[in-house]
C-alpha cells in the first residue's frame, strides 16, 4: 500500500513572498525528500475552481457579501482537494499547495470578522479530518507586503482593501501559528531573498 504524502501548505499576506518561493520549495523539497511535488493554490487548482477563483478575485463584479466569500472559497476547496489534492497523496507524491484553509480563517475570520467556529464547521464538513502536516508562514508588515504587492501589476478584488484588514489577517495568522506550532514554521519575510531562501532551506531539511 502507497504511503500518504506529505500535504504542506503556505501562507502569509500578501506581498509576502509565497508564490514566488513556491518553485525554490519545491526543489528543496524534491531534493531534500526525495519525493514527488505538486504544486497548486488555492482558490483554484482545479479548472472549476479557477473559475470560482476568477468570481472571488474579479474587481467588475458588485461587492458580494462575506457568506458568500466564504461559500465560495469552500466550493473551490471540495473541487479542489476531490480532483488533485486528495489523489496526489494516495498516490505518495507531496502536494505544495500555495494557501488553504488557514487562508479562510485569516482572511474570513481574523480580516471579515466571521465567526472561527463557523470556518471550523466549514472545514470539517469539506475535509473530514484532513489537514496539512507542515504549514510554512511568510511573515511581513502588512505595510511592506503591500507595498510589494503594488509592484505586481493591477490589484485584484482583495488587494483593494484597507490596511487594518491586512493587519488583522496578518495577527489572525500569527495566532494560528503559536496555538499549532507543531504544524508551523514562520519564515521571517522582511529580509532580503536570499535570507528567506536560506530560513526556507534550514525549515525543510527539518521536515520528515
Amino acid at each position: 500500500m502507497t504511503k500518504r504524502g506529505l500535504f504542506i501548505t503556505i501562507e502569509g499576506v500578501e506581498g509576502a513572498g509565497k508564490s514566488c518561493n513556491m518553485p525554490f520549495i519545491r526543489e528543496c523539497l524534491e531534493q531534500t525528500l526525495s519525493v514527488s511535488v505538486v504544486p497548486t493554490r488555492e482558490p483554484g487548482g482545479t479548472e472549476v475552481s479557477e473559475a470560482i477563483r476568477g468570481v472571488l478575485i474579479s474587481n467588475d463584479l458588485p461587492a458580494m457579501s462575506h457568506d458568500a466569500e466564504l461559500l465560495l472559497m469552500f466550493a473551490a476547496r471540495a473541487e479542489h482537494l476531490d480532483k488533485l489534492i486528495i489523489p496526489a497523496l494516495e498516490q505518495g507524491s507531496c502536494v505544495l499547495c500555495d494557501r488553504f484553509t488557514d487562508a479562510s480563517y485569516a482572511y474570513q475570520g481574523g480580516g471579515r470578522g466571521l465567526s472561527l467556529d463557523r470556518i471550523a464547521t466549514m472545514e470539517r464538513f469539506v475535509q473530514g479530518d484532513l489537514r496539512p502536516d507542515y504549514t510554512i508562514l511568510f511573515d511581513v508588515e502588512a505595510e511592506i507586503g503591500l507595498a510589494r504587492a503594488k509592484g505586481r501589476g493591477e490589484a485584484d478584488r482583495f488587494e483593494h482593501e484597507a490596511i487594518d484588514f491586512f493587519n488583522r489577517v496578518r495577527q489572525q495568522y500569527l495566532k494560528m501559528a503559536v496555538e499549532q506550532s507543531q504544524r508551523y514554521r514562520i519564515i521571517d519575510a522582511s529580509v532580503g531573498f536570499d535570507e528567506v531562501q536560506q530560513q526556507l532551506r534550514d525549515v525543510i531539511g527539518g521536515l520528515q
